[in-house]
Formats: structure tokens, sequence, C-alpha cells
């Protein structure tokens, strides 16, 4: 419900009393414009002057006089004791420790009050709890539950007195539980004991009592008293608005309860204090008997829809009559179908209420006026503005319009009902004599497409025939569109939508099958390229299906030669989409890959730059060798031999191509690649690529060092024969750790039992699941025969024994350094044997190993050479001068790591020296040592942070030596001719940081002042070759370039007049752009600002006989130009914007169908209408009979236009605003008799703009401090 505060003159006036006389003087200056002018100090009163100040400070208004009351503290502090005997943890050690302890800690937690624990004399306990009201109260009561021991008793008190001492929602209980601290259960309402239960302290026990019975005792002082009167005399004892019963209960102080008319109950409830209650009951009793004495009933037939307006809103004119004339009237209830009313009272009121009660009944009316459902919607209007017109004049009139009825249902008062009946009639006729409708059947299925996106379609067509459509929405599927509006509106929207759903039945829908991989491809980035596709055929409605679909279907719906188009382009996209997704992969050694990358990815951005294709490499510490190529197959290809060529130049890589029939492949290849892989790790990691599944190739290429090849070539094809032959499988289980022991070091065992059996063994790979699975394959005898030894051997191995051998203590470290590695690698390699060494510090040197007996055999030998290794170990010195110890080292120190491998040795580099301060003495000799030999420092001797110590068996030592030796880099110069050092350089260096990165070399380019010819080039001598022929390549292409360059600057000068230089550039550069790629050449302009160059000299720059054919280009342009004429055309400036089309689309199609050139006036131009044509004489005078012809056509449709604008939009006459004399005072400091001086305006101190510093007046004692 929503309430209208209504301002009547006499709530006004009564307002205005309440104002002080001030504030009515301003009210009626600004109520009254034609009254005088405010006076100055009126309307800006002064303010008060510092001696009212003063008198206002001694003497404070009455606001300040009260006194101020105390404000409470919101934290409160409350002490308490727990004597000996109630003390629930007495027997502490110590205090402040323990259960006690804890449980303060937690009430502190819980509650967030603080607590103090101290002892008295008496052993009894103090407790001080802080904190806010509710949280002491809470502390407490958990402390007296928790820290003192529980008593109880039960106090007896009346059943119906339990619920004032749970009081309302359980309030009051929980209230007298925190203010005593204890627990109290009262018994549940269906249990008949009234024994109340208290638990808690002795204290807190006897305080909980006295509470409980001062509750019941207060209870007890009140009576409960029921009287029985009849329904129908209970309007008489409640009165008028309830106001006798208020009466009664406040003078009395008893509470009455009499049910509402609603509720069948007779009886009256009356609670309170015996005495007055008493006087209550009597007082009614009275009522009552003298009503029935006195009142006497009348029955009275009034319609069932006229009660409400008897009753009124929530029963005020019931109220109205009792007040008026004492007679009661009682109603029927709503669900009765009685139209009887019985009026009860005194006779001689009963003529004067019935009156009343038909007044009331016919006070409102309801009426209903008909008109066509459909044009309900133009009766309310637009967000109900044509009904709030009858609803404000006629607020109490109630409007009712039911869906698909043809009636309008009035209700209200009968004068306010006929006059808006008259006002809704009118309206009806009205709209059925201007409005119509008709309603079309078309299929839903094109609903929506007659909607458009957005609803663009539809809103475009009610917009222009002023229409509304209704379509039914789609879960509906209705055929069924009403189309409602002005007659000639309707029938033209009515042929629109029918030629529109005629055309969509002509359509065609044709569904594209697109793999769903490429939809998000077509579409695009936001839509990007399916919106250039839609726009390439706007005619078409592309639908992708939904991407938790799955699908591959694409629909395409419209005209058939446009959906014939589109089909043909899209297919061309996806064709075009496939070829670019061709993807192969290239098995590439690991240690090459950062070749391939090259520094700083220079190397595969080039490679994928200009093959166009995505090249993915797996990562660092992936596992895998495999780079996959993804484009069009061609450039795939070429990306892989680039690839290839790389690995190749790199390593002494050779490739073979075997032929093996294509049916073998699969068996070749093994299980999940099984049987392949390892003929790969077996010959050194080489690559065998077998061709793709279902092309009928038959050979099979083998990538590797020469060596390897063969080997796996002729594995290869003695595995291909058995397969042809008969190919038998065994397989054998062992466990993982025993593998190692099997294959032997470097494949040694399995590759002698291979040789005697001539059968193959694949051990399992890392990734496979089943770890203990060996298979054999070959001929069945051979394979039995391998099956035999592998299961021997394996037996052995399950033949646990222990032994032992003598290991100098001296060599034990050696084996347990670096948390045990040596002794983990042999038990990885000897089949798990586990080794034991004597604890340190003991001086034994048994050595216990047990295991499989071949094992620990094997295993001793082992420990036995490493032994020997270490005996025989020396230490050699290799001089390097630290400057190159970084190079020596490689990146990461990865060339080092690859020559200990190799020679088995530890190389050790010494520590960097700083370079000695300039001119610092060397430090003095002391004691004499060197000069009492009477020796010097040898200057060539090695410096000691040049040495680097090798420890090892003597001759992989020496070997290591040379290893180390051989990475030293080394110098050479290359002379290059001084003017080509900035192109070797390249951008940014870009050009020499490549032939580093490539070669693998350091090139030092010399300083442009030294003018040098010489470049140095510092790096392995092995790569130095390569590097100083790749830059003397280098520097011939440099050379071909510059000649070439001078030919390529060859200038030729064309004469054209300036006018046609636009026509040459043509649109954005089109034409120029066009002749430029054409011929290969610079084509430059004269610049226009620039007036010391002849404005009509094109310049051509490019090989002479190419700026030759561009200069006959050119003038051939010039020349058809000359042959142009123009002319001027007067067109209305009105239909100039239809004639050139949404961008410019429509003047552009006429310009390329005629071949001319249509120029119109700018905005502000002195004559609006002219329009210019530029082309041949022929085509200007096709151009304008068209263009005069799209005028006469399109002005026809303007002139109407505005003409119906006049009616849409009648001219607002605006009545003459008298100037404002802005806002004038009276009786001002600066009139005519005042001695003061106007203020100045001009006077930055009298009006100081803001954020500007006013200049301070001079005081004769000097500045404001």
């Amino acid at each position: 419900m929503s309430s209208v505060a209504v301002l009547t003159q006499e709530s006004f006036a009564e307002h205005r009393s309440g104002l002080i006389p001030q504030q009515i003087k301003v009210a009626n200056l600004n109520s009254e414009e034609e009254s005088d002018p405010p006076t100055y100090k009126d309307a800006f009163p002064p303010l008060p002057e510092k001696a009212a100040c003063l008198e206002s400070a001694q003497e404070p208004s009455g606001a300040w006089n009260n006194k101020i009351r105390p404000i409470k503290a919101s934290v409160i502090t409350q002490v308490f004791h727990v004597p000996l005997e109630e003390r629930k943890y007495k027997d502490m050690n110590q205090f402040g420790e323990g259960e006690q302890a804890k449980i303060c800690l937690e009430i502190m937690q819980r509650t967030g009050a603080h607590l103090e624990l101290s002892l008295a004399k008496d052993q009894g306990l103090s407790i001080m709890v802080s904190g806010k009201l509710d949280a002491v109260m809470k502390a407490r009561k958990d402390i007296v539950a928790r820290l003192q021991t529980q008593a109880s008793a039960t106090v007896p008190i009346p059943k119906e007195h339990h619920r004032f001492v749970i009081g309302k929602n359980g309030e009051k209980l929980q209230d007298l539980e925190l203010k005593t601290a204890t627990k109290i259960q009262i018994p549940r309402p269906d249990d008949p004991s009234n024994q109340i239960k208290i638990t808690g302290t002795k204290e807190g026990i006897e305080k909980a009592r006295h509470e409980v019975l001062l509750i019941s005792a207060e209870q007890d002082k009140r009576a409960v008293e029921r009287l029985e009167v009849e329904k129908a005399f209970h309007p008489f004892i409640a009165g008028p608005y309830n106001r006798l019963v208020g009466e009664i209960m406040q003078e009395t102080g008893t509470r009455i309860n009499i049910p509402p008319p609603s509720v069948s109950r007779t009886e009256i409830v009356f609670t309170g204090e015996k005495e007055q209650l008493a006087q209550a009951v009597a007082r009614i009793k009275k009522i009552y008997e003298e009503k029935k004495k006195k009142t006497t009933t009348i029955a009275v037939e009034v319609k069932k829809s006229q009660h409400k307006y008897v009753i009124g809103p929530k029963g005020n004119s019931l109220q109205e009559i009792l007040e008026r004339t004492g007679v009661s009237v009682e109603i029927p209830p709503s669900d009765s179908a009685s139209e009887t009313v019985i009026l009860r009272g005194e006779p001689e009121k009963l003529g004067q209420a019935l009156t009343e009660v038909y007044a009331k009944a016919n006070s409102f009316t309801v009426s209903s006026v008909s008109a066509p459902s459909w044009l309900h919607r133009f009766i309310i209007g637009k967000k109900g503005q044509n009904l709030a017109k009858i609803t404000q004049q006629m607020p109490k009139v109630h409007i009712e319009f039911t869906e698909g009825e043809d009636k309008i249902t009035l209700e209200g008062p009968t004068e306010d009902v006929n006059v808006a009946q008259e006002q809704i009639e009118s309206m009806v006729k009205d709209l059925i004599n201007r409005m119509d409708y008709v309603e079309i059947n078309i299929d839903h299925r094109f609903h929506r497409h007659l909607i458009g996106k957005s609803g663009a379609n539809i809103n475009r067509i009610k917009d222009q025939y002023k229409v509304s459509v209704r379509i039914p929405p789609d879960s509906e599927k209705s055929n069924l569109i009403r189309i409602e509006g002005d007659p000639q509106g309707v029938q033209q929207a009515k042929r629109e939508l029918l030629e529109l759903a005629s055309r969509m039945e002509n359509e065609r829908t044709k569904d594209l099958i697109i793999e769903q991989r490429f939809h998000r491809t077509i579409i695009g980035q936001k839509g990007e390229r399916i919106r250039e596709i839609r726009d390439k055929f706007p005619e078409v409605i592309i639908n992708f299906p939904d991407p938790a679909q799955k699908s591959d279907i694409v629909q395409l719906r419209g005209p058939k030669n446009e959906v014939e188009k589109c089909n043909k382009y899209m297919q061309k996209m996806v064709a075009d989409l496939v070829e670019n997704s061709y993807s192969i992969s290239v098995p590439i050694f690991k240690q090459f890959h950062k070749n391939i990358i090259g520094k700083g990815g220079a190397n595969i951005k080039k490679i994928r730059e200009e093959s166009n294709t995505k090249i993915d490499l797996p990562a660092e510490n992936s596992n895998s060798e495999t780079i996959v190529i993804t484009g069009k197959r061609a450039n795939c290809e070429a990306a892989r031999s680039r690839i290839l060529s790389i690995q190749k130049d790199l390593a002494n890589i050779a490739e073979v191509e075997v032929s093996i029939p294509a049916k073998l492949h699969n068996s070749l290849i093994g299980t999940k690649g099984r049987l392949i892989r390892s003929i790969m790790e077996e010959c050194g990691g080489v690559h065998i690529h077998f061709p793709v599944e279902g092309s009928g190739s038959d050979t099979v290429v083998i990538r590797g060092p020469s060596s390897d090849v063969e080997k796996a070539k002729k594995q290869l094809l003695h595995l291909a024969e058995e397969k042809q032959t008969k190919s038998f499988t065994v397989d054998i289980r062992a466990k993982p750790e025993y593998h190692k022991f099997l294959i032997g070091k470097g494949g040694g065992k399995i590759r002698k039992v291979r040789d005697s059996t001539g059968a193959r063994i694949i051990f399992p790979a890392a990734e496979d699941k089943d770890q203990d699975l060996i298979t054999i394959i070959g001929k069945e005898d051979a394979v039995r025969e391998a099956q035999r030894e592998l299961e021997a051997l394996i037996q052995n191995l399950d033949n646990v024994v222990e032994d032992y051998m003598l290991v100098d203590p001296k060599h034990h470290r050696h084996f347990v350094i670096r948390r045990g590695q040596v002794l983990r690698e042999i038990a990885e390699e000897y089949g798990g044997v586990m080794v034991s060494f004597p604890r340190s510090g003991t001086q034994s040197d048994k050595v216990t190993l047990k295991g499989a007996k071949d094992c620990v055999e094997a295993a001793k030998k082992r420990i036995q050479e490493i032994i020997e290794d270490l005996e025989a170990q020396v230490t050699v010195e290799c001089a390097i001068p630290q400057k190159f110890h970084r190079s020596v080292m490689g990146p990461k120190g990865s060339r080092i790591q690859q020559i200990t491998r190799d020679y088995n040795v530890q190389i050790k580099f010494p520590d960097r020296e700083e370079a000695p301060a300039h001119g610092m003495e060397p430090a003095i000799q002391e004691n004499g040592d060197e000069a009492g030999e009477g020796r010097e420092a040898d200057p060539d001797s090695p410096r000691r942070c040049d040495i680097i110590t090798i420890s090892g068996r003597k001759e992989k030592c020496e070997a290591a030596k040379e290893a180390l030796e051989a990475l030293v880099p080394v110098t050479i110069e290359v002379e290059v001719p001084f003017d080509l050092h900035r192109y070797i350089i390249g951008q940014k260096g870009s050009g020499i940081r490549k032939m580093m990165d490539e070669f693998e070399v350091n090139i030092h380019v010399p300083a442009p002042e030294l003018q040098s010819d010489v470049i140095a080039i510092t790096g392995l001598a092995a790569n130095l070759d390569r590097a100083k022929t790749g830059l003397l390549e280098r520097v011939k292409e440099l050379q071909a370039e510059q000649e070439d360059r001078a030919l390529r600057s060859f200038k030729l000068s064309v004469i054209v007049d300036p006018k046609y230089h636009p026509k040459i550039i043509g649109r954005k550069g089109a034409v120029i752009t066009q002749i430029r790629l054409e011929h290969d050449v610079n084509i430059q302009f004269p610049d226009k600002d620039d007036g010391s160059q002849p404005q009509d000299q094109i310049t051509i720059t490019g090989y002479e006989k190419n700026t030759e054919a561009a200069r006959d280009a050119i003038l051939k342009i010039v020349g058809e130009l000359e042959q142009m004429v123009s002319e001027d055309v007067p067109l209305d400036h009105r239909v100039h914007a239809r004639i050139i089309g949404a961008r410019g689309k429509a003047i552009r199609k006429i310009m390329d169908e005629f071949k001319v050139d249509i120029r119109f006036p700018q905005s502000g131009a002195p004559d609006p209408n002219c329009v210019t044509v530029t082309g041949l004489p022929e085509n200007v005078e096709e151009a304008i009979d068209h263009i005069l012809n799209l005028e006469e056509e399109y002005l026809a449709d303007v002139v109407d236009s505005e003409a119906l604008q006049v009616y849409m939009k009648p001219p607002v006459h605006e009545e003459a605003k008298a100037p404002s004399k802005g806002f004038v005072v009276r009786d001002a400091p600066w009139t005519a008799g005042s001695s003061e001086k106007a203020p100045d305006m001009s006077s930055s101190e009298e009006f100081p703009s803001f954020g500007a510093q006013v200049a301070p007046k001079t005081l004769p004692w000097g500045p404001k401090r």
C-alpha cells in the first residue's frame, strides 16, 4: 500500500502559523513576484558583532544549560570468591598450572573477557573478571560451572507460572541463568511435574530460587476469568473502533481479549489482578445485560457484490455506522451465498442505520465498457500513460482489463465511474475508427528470421509503418502473427511480412561438414573472421553448432545462389586450413636441439618465418627427441629438410634408405614401438623413420652416425627376413634390478646370447607398465635356446650368497662419499648386490657383498678394478691461460663434463686470480728462501691460476689433457674492406650475432675510427675454417649487393600537370602502388608545402629499364585523363546522403558502373547543390542521367517525409519572456543616499578569485605573525 499526503488550505495555514515572522517574510518574498524587492539587510543579514559573541559566551544557550549525563564505561570489572570447600581443583602441586589454568584460558578465548586468579590465605580462590558486560556475565557463568563444585535444588511452583519464568522466546530464563550463574531446568509442558531444578553454587542457587519464587508470587496476584457473551453483542462491548473496551482496560488495568469477528468463539477472557478484574467483568456484564434488553434486529437484503462497500476498507464503514447510530451491522461471511444483512440496535436508531447501510452500498457501482481485447494495450497506452490521465482525475475508480475478454470493468463511486466510462467509451470509439488489426499465418520456423538480429527487421517495420507486430514466443510453436495500428500501415506491414516469409520459403538450407577443431579459427578472435564472411554474404545466415554438442555440421541458410557462393567460399577456407594443419615429426639428436634453436632462438625463428610453419620442440627436461612441424605439406617438408641439414652439418650423420615390404612395418615396430626402440637404443640411438601408414611406400629411413646406421640396417634387414620366414615370440619374467646385469656392461652379455642363438631380446622401456616382462623374438629353436640361457642366468641370480673381500681402508672413502654414489652404481649395474663397508673409525679392511652369485663375483671384479684405478691414479697439470677457462668449460660446464665422462678422470680448475692493482709492488720474500738459493722466478713459467689439474690413470689423464688443449680458442685474421663492416655487423648487430651463433666463434670488428680492414675470428680450431669461409662468402654477397644497388639507383623525371597527380596516386594510393609493384620502382611526388621544388615533376628510381616502363604507364594514365571532361550538375542537397549511401557504397557502385569520378560539395560550400562528374564524355552523360533519375525518385520521398513531420511535430509557440532583471535589493550600502562606496568589482581584494593570492594590507605595526 502507498500513502499520499494532501496539503489543504487549512493544513498549509497551520504549517505557516508555526513559522517565525522572519521565515514568513522570506516565504512571501519567494511566492509573490510582484511585491517590492527585499531590503539589503533582509537578504543579507549581518553577522553578530564581537560584543554579542562575548555576551552569548557568558550566557550559554539553553541547550548547553542541561546537565551532561555521565557516560557509562563500556568495560566493567567484577570480583567474586570461591571458598576452599567449593573449589573443584584444590589438590594442585603448583598454583597457575594444570587443568584450572587451561579452563581459564579457554574461557578467556571463548568470551573475550580477561581473568585474573589469586589465592587467598584461607585457600579460597579470588577471580577478577574484566571486559564488556555481556562477556563478563558469560565468563562468570562458565567459571562457576567449571571451577566450582556444583549443588542442586528444586523449587515447586504452579505449572501455569512456568511460562512466565521462561519468558518470551526463553529470554527471561537466559537472563536469569546469566545473572545467577546457574543452570535452571523447567519440565516440559507434557510433563505433569511442577518442580523446577536449579544447579550451581550455593549462593547462585539461593539467588535463582528467590527470583523464581518472586515471579510465581507476582503471578499469584493475577487472575484469569472467562465470560460467555453472545457473538452478536461483541461489537457493543468493544465499542466503535474498540474505544469502549480500551477505556475499561485502561481504567481497571485488566487485559480483555475479545475474539475477532472471523473467529467463532464467544468467550471473552479477562487477565489481571483480582480486584480490578472483578470491576472489569462487572462493567462488561452490565453493558451486555443492557444491550440484551434494549436492542432489536431487522434483516435487509443487500446485493452480495455491495457487501464490501458496506464493510469498507478494514471494516471502517461498519465502525462508522456503529459510532454514529450505535447500531451493529452483521454481514454474512464472504464464502456464504446469503445476501441478508442484520442490523442490531435500539429501535429508534435502526432507521438511521438502515439509511446509512443503503447509502454505503450504493455509493460504489460496477460498470463495464465493451472494447475489443486487442485495443486494450492502446487504451492503457505506453507505460500506462493514457490510463493514468483517467485515474489521476478519479483516483477512487478501479479499472480492470481481463485478458482475452472484450470488455473493461470499472468499479468505484457512481459519479466517478460514469465520468470514467464516458471517457473510455470515447477513447474506444476513436481507436476503432483509426486503428485496424490483421492476423497472418507464417510458419513459426521463420519467426526469428522475421525478427532479425537484435530485432532489427521487426523494429524497422514497426517504425516504418507505425504499427505494432505481435509475434508469439518460440515455446508456443504458434504460426499466428498479429499486426495492429493504422489501417494503411497494417496492410503494408502485412504485405512485407508475407513477402519476407515467401522469400524464406524459397530459401535453401545447406549443411556444411567442417571439423569442429576448425570452428574457432573460422569464427576468429571476437568473431572478426565470421563477421567478414557475413558482410560478404549478408543474405546468408551462418549457424555454428554449440561447442558442447561436438557436432561438425555448420548450417547455411539464404537465397539459393548466395548459399552456393558462401558454401564454395567456406569450403575453400576449410581446404586452406586443412592444408595448413599438415603435421610431421622429425627425430633430431637431443644434443643438436640447441643448435637448431640458435642463440636467442634466432635459427628456429628464421626457419619458422621463411617456411611459414609452426615448429614445436620438446621441453629441455623431456627425454623426447622429436620436433613437430605444422603447416602446409610443402612448407613442412622444406622446414624438415633445413632442420636435418643443420644436424648433418654439425655431426657425421649418415642417412640410409632400406626397402622393407610395407606389410611387415607394423610387426617390426612392435607393440607400442618396443621392438624398433630396442634396435635404436642398441645401435647408439639411431633414428629409424617408417613411412606413414597407408602410403604404400616400402622405404624405411635410418639416420645417425655412419657405423651405427650400418649396424641398424643389418639388424633391421635380419629381423625383416625372420618375420617373412616365420617369427616366434616368448615372454619371460625377471626382477627389474636384474635387467642391467643380464644386459651386461655395454650390452656385452645380451649380445653374446643374441649372437649365439640368433634371437632378439627386448627389455622393457622406462615408460612401460610391466617392468618385469622380457620379450624374445626370432625363429622358434633360436628363441627356445635364448629362453633357456636367460632362465639359467635368472635362476643363478635368485640364489643369494654372501661373500667378502679385502679393501685397504684408505680407499673406503672413495666408495662411500657423495652418499655412496659409487656403491649405488655398482648395485644398479650388478643386479642389486648389497656392498657393506665397515663403519668409519674401525680399522677393518673387510668388505661384505650379498646378492646373486654371478652378481657378487662381477661386483667384486668391478671393485677390484676401481681400486687398481685409484692406486694407479696420477695427477697431471695442464697450463691454459685463465682468460680461456670459461671457453674451455663450455656452457654450464658441458664440455668439461663430457671429458670427465669420456676419459673417467677428475678435472679441477684453479680459483680465479684478481689482477694486481696498478702500481702495486710484488710481495717481499720473507726469510730469504728464494734469495738464499740465488734463483729468480722464471717469467715464462705458468701462473698458478692458469694450471688445471687432471686426476686419473696416466694414459687417460694424457688423453684428457690433449682434449682440453684442443678446446683452447685460436684467433685468425681475415681481410675485409672497411666500407663493408657495417653491413657485416647488420642492424643492431643482428648480422654478426647470427654468424657467431652459426659457427660458434667470436668475431671482432675493429672500431670505426681505426679504419682497419682486419676482422679477428676467435674460436675452436675446428670451427675457424668454416667461420672464415662463411665470412668471405658474406663479403662476396655484399659486394654483389653494392653493384646491384648502384644499378637500382637510376633516376628518371617525368613532367605531369599537378591536377592529374591525385588520379595517378588513386584511392588510398592504389594506382601508384600497382605501378610501383609491377615495375619494381620507387615513385616520388613533389612535396606541396615545399615551394623550392617544381610541382609538376615526378621522380622514378630503379633499374633503367623498369623506370622507363613505369614512366610509360604514368604517361598512359595522363593521356586518358586529358581526354576526360568535368561537368557540374545541380542536385538537391537533401538527396545527397541517399545517393552516397552507407559508407559511400552506393556512390562507389555508380562510379564503378559508369567509370566516372563524382565529387559532392563540402559542408559550407557556396552552392550546396553543385555536384561535379568527371570522366570520358559519353560516360559522364550516362552517369548524370542516372543521378538525376535517382534525385527525382528520392526527392518525392523527402517531400512526403517533410510534410508528415509538420503534422507529427507541430511548432511550439513560446511566449516571449521578459528579460530577467536579475536579483534586486533595496537600501543597499552603495545606493545614492549611503555614504559607503559601492564595491569595486575590478578589485582582487574585494572580489578575490579562487586559488589566487590576495596582496595583504600593510599594517602600521608590520605583518601578522
